[in-house]
């Protein structure tokens, strides 16, 4: 069976209309509002696998396990709220009560939709957090007993206020540095003015591990969430940098490269037009010297090496020029060759 997995929300917002009712944005009024409304006291328990629901936050989940779609499509027919929780192990494939996060999202479903593949989609919004209290239910899909999850009281200073405007600056450096982030995500943070719809946000769709965000999701004090937040982010964004400075590193050596070989072809084909390569002229004139030379076998096989060191060698090099001196001195020296001297 597949995975609970969400995939990106940019490719869920054609199958959205306009008369659906939730907030993809929302202002301090809209959370208010959704903190104060009523949530049962048993809730039908939709596990996930690689992601974690955030308050206010709207994602999509692609449906694959038998007692996830039997939920989903019965909660569709109803009051569409279901709880949403993370389970502790991923690869379990059907997790029991005691194999579940103890903190959970109440969701309501948006929109369910049966893709060409088969496969059931929902895009679905969390309202609330929770705690698990007891299974009330397993079969078909588990129900659990809940308490509402409370927030602890934050105080709004001028250190709160830095952390979170550095957090939304930073946001918006990582958006500006990933290809895969499309631009719209940076509108959205500008007008997101609910900062615990902001943390709620980011913390959704930041590059962080599921047991990272269940911690953050677990927090009472959105202050400390928001350092959480803020560390994470860091990390990101250096890891980013890092990337950018490796592929720029990267592009620019292969375009020295890639000038490299275009010139020495430009070379080429003018040292062909005026009568042959200069480079295999050099060589043959050589090689034709060290024939006429009477020196011993060994000299004989060491020249040889350093003139085939000097074929691969680039023309353009610096050590070309050397490399050839260097073979011409060889050829200099009176190898075998005796002068008789007259000492009178």
């Amino acid at each position: 069976m597949r995975n609970n997995d969400h995939f990106d929300f940019s490719s869920a917002l054609p199958i959205i209309n306009e008369d659906t009712e939730f907030f993809p944005l929302m202002s301090q009024q809209d959370e208010d509002e959704m903190n104060n409304e009523e949530t049962p006291d048993v809730l039908a328990i939709l596990p996930l696998r690689n992601t974690v629901l955030f308050p206010g936050v709207v994602i999509p989940i692609t449906v694959g396990r038998d007692k996830s779609i039997k939920l989903i499509k019965e909660a569709y027919k109803g009051n569409r709220i279901i709880g949403v929780v993370s389970q502790m192990d991923i690869t379990i494939e059907d997790p029991t009560f005691e194999e579940l996060n103890k903190v959970g999202t109440v969701a309501q479903i948006i929109k369910m939709l049966q893709m060409p593949d088969g496969n059931t989609t929902v895009i679905i919004q969390g309202k609330q957090r929770f705690r698990l209290l007891e299974q009330v239910q397993s079969e078909p899909y588990i129900k659990v007993t809940i308490s509402k999850f409370e927030e602890a009281k934050h105080k709004v200073d001028k250190e709160f206020k830095a952390l979170v405007a550095s957090i939304r600056e930073m946001s918006a450096q990582i958006i500006q540095l990933s290809p895969n982030i499309p631009s719209e995500a940076g509108i959205a943070l500008k007008n997101i003015e609910s900062t615990s719809f902001l943390i709620n946000f980011i913390s959704s769709n930041m590059n962080a591990d599921v047991s990272d965000k269940q911690k953050m999701l677990e927090m009472t004090n959105l202050r400390e969430r928001a350092l959480m937040v803020m560390e994470l982010l860091t990390l990101e964004l250096q890891m980013l940098e890092l990337k950018n400075q490796i592929q720029s590193k990267v592009r620019t050596d292969l375009d020295k490269q890639q000038r490299d070989y275009f010139l020495n072809q430009q070379l080429k084909t003018i040292q062909e037009e005026l009568g042959g390569n200069s480079s295999d002229l050099e060589y043959n004139n050589l090689e034709l010297r060290a024939k006429k030379k009477r020196w011993g076998t060994q000299v004989a096989e060491f020249f040889r090496k350093e003139l085939e060191k000097l074929s691969r060698m680039n023309p353009s090099a610096p050590d070309y020029s050397i490399q050839i001196n260097y073979l011409e001195l060889l050829l200099d020296l009176p190898w075998n060759d005796f002068t008789k001297d007259n000492f009178d």
